[in-house]
């Protein structure tokens, strides 16, 4: 029988815990006022972060994530998100995984929609 994948998401602001595994930040811009001591990162994979474009319009407007949410999907199906992708799976396989965000509401971000991606 094949494990449950665990896949947390969390805030990058809030304090590391044990249960968090790997720990690896998912947007493409560095957090303001973060530093990499206290984000307690393993890896940045901004590789995976949606486009520029898709991330200004959504704007983290709760109206529209599920419409976000398919278009970020559609992204990550591209070829160069790829690899990236993979790697974050691989991270899966034996292993916590925790997806971090520096938005506000992170039930509605692309660590989300990676997360249960990554589950699925």
């Amino acid at each position: 029988m094949a494990r449950k994948k665990t896949v947390h998401v969390r805030r990058v602001y809030e304090a590391p815990e044990q249960a968090d595994g790997t720990r690896v930040l998912v947007d493409r811009i560095w957090p303001r006022g973060m530093t990499k001591e206290k984000a307690h990162l393993d890896e940045w994979c901004k590789q995976v972060a949606p486009s520029t474009e898709l991330r200004k319009w959504y704007s983290h407007d709760p109206e529209r994530f599920t419409e976000f949410s398919h278009r970020y999907r559609a992204e990550l199906e591209d070829p160069e998100h790829a690899d990236a992708l993979a790697h974050l799976r691989y991270l899966t396989k034996d292993r916590t995984l925790t997806l971090l965000t520096a938005t506000k509401q992170p039930e509605i971000s692309e660590a989300e929609v990676l997360a249960e991606l990554l589950r699925g």
